[in-house]
């Protein structure tokens, strides 16, 4: 049993199916698999479902349940499989590898994987009662409480044994809330100063002088740069020739005031780019290979960034290109940006995303700490 992948005629649209070893597919799964990319769902969600599925799908069989067999009670036993799962797949982590028998080296799934593979279990059922294939309520469904519902989250501990609550069943592994990895201002100094190619120093100022990500950056235009005005138009596409994809669907503009932001771009554009192509993207591969003029690839990216990393001796799991954007953040909301102002420019759909730079640093929690510190000192 396994994930396939495939593409349609046209090579447009990406979709996914979980498969038996000989070629059939599981109806139930590649279902709701199909329901989700008509919904639109991007191809990395659709697989992120597919391989979370597969560990259902492969603890029912070993048990062997089907999926009309999975009950409340058995949703504790998939827990305890998911969390003795040896991962043997490439990881970051940096934590303790588990030995195993052999002495090959494993690591189990992580608190985010299996918080994640219950709610794709918990969608895929919500999918069954839907399309009349489930006639019993969700076994891992999460009755809401609707007397807390408007109720802010400070206040709720307070009132909750005050009111009459329906029960809540709730299927979670406790996970660590981390803080944003910036990189210091040594480490951007000598990143940008390694860079030879304006095609690689442009891309990188954008991301850290305007927040992008790095889908964002590979699928701009050159109709989307607006140097008169000082700003870049980040718009939801799905065309890139090499799958790199914008993360949110609304549309944003971000201003570049920085004067070396949009400098770097444009030098790129008038010296580097190809001129021999009428290829709207505006960061393409050059040179003489047979890739010239296609426009880069994620893969790409992703690999100059760790070669100069490598060669200053600063690899880490937490350096990637999108750590340049954490850098933006931080250093926006150091600088007195406001939460709303900083969710709009980063493009987040939730200020939840965006509250995770505030624990890096907070000046109003900083001004009553010296604050006790003078009082203290009075006294």
């Amino acid at each position: 049993m396994h994930v396939q992948r495939a593409c349609d005629r046209q090579g447009a649209d990406v979709f996914f199916e979980l498969v038996e070893d000989d070629g059939r597919s599981i109806p139930e799964v590649s279902d709701f698999l199909n329901h989700l990319g008509a919904r639109g769902y991007s191809p990395n969600t659709l697989a992120a479902y597919a391989y979370d599925l597969l560990h259902f799908t492969r603890f029912l069989r070993e048990h062997g349940w089907g999926y009309t067999d999975f009950t409340p009670a058995r949703s504790l036993k998939l827990l305890e499989y998911l969390r003795q799962f040896e991962s043997r797949g490439h990881t970051r982590s940096l934590g303790p590898a588990l030995a195993a028998e052999g002495g090959q080296a494993v690591r189990r799934l992580s608190p985010t994987t299996i918080n994640r593979v219950l709610a794709a279990v918990s969608s895929l059922y919500e999918h069954l009662i839907i399309s009349g294939q489930w006639d019993d309520e969700n076994p891992l469904c999460k009755q809401s409480d609707n007397g807390t519902s408007h109720v802010s989250t400070r206040q709720r501990r307070f009132i909750s044994d005050a009111i009459h609550q329906r029960p809540i069943r709730r299927l979670r592994v406790r996970t660590v809330e981390r803080v944003p990895r910036p990189m210091t201002a040594e480490q951007i100094g000598q990143l940008l100063a390694s860079l030879k190619l304006w095609r690689d120093k442009a891309i990188m100022v954008l991301m850290l002088d305007g927040g992008l990500r790095p889908g964002e950056v590979l699928n701009l235009h050159l109709e989307d740069i607006q140097y008169g005005r000082r700003r870049i138009i980040i718009r939801y596409r799905t065309d890139h020739p090499r799958g790199a994809r914008t993360k949110s669907r609304t549309e944003r503009v971000v201003d570049l005031l920085t004067p070396e932001t949009l400098q770097s771009v444009s030098t790129y554009v008038a010296r580097e780019r190809p001129q021999d192509t009428d290829s709207p993207f505006v960061f393409l591969v050059g040179g003489q290979g047979d890739g010239r003029n296609r426009p880069l690839s994620y893969g790409a990216l992703v690999k100059t960034f760790a070669r100069h990393c490598e060669r200053l001796d600063m690899r880490a799991p937490w350096i990637t290109p999108h750590a340049l954007r954490h850098t933006h953040a931080t250093r926006m909301w150091d600088g007195g940006m406001r939460e709303l102002s900083l969710q709009k420019r980063l493009g987040h759909a939730s200020p939840a995303s965006t509250s995770i730079y505030t624990r890096v640093s907070d000046a109003a929690m900083v001004a009553e700490y010296l604050h006790a510190l003078g009082q203290r000192e009075v006294k």
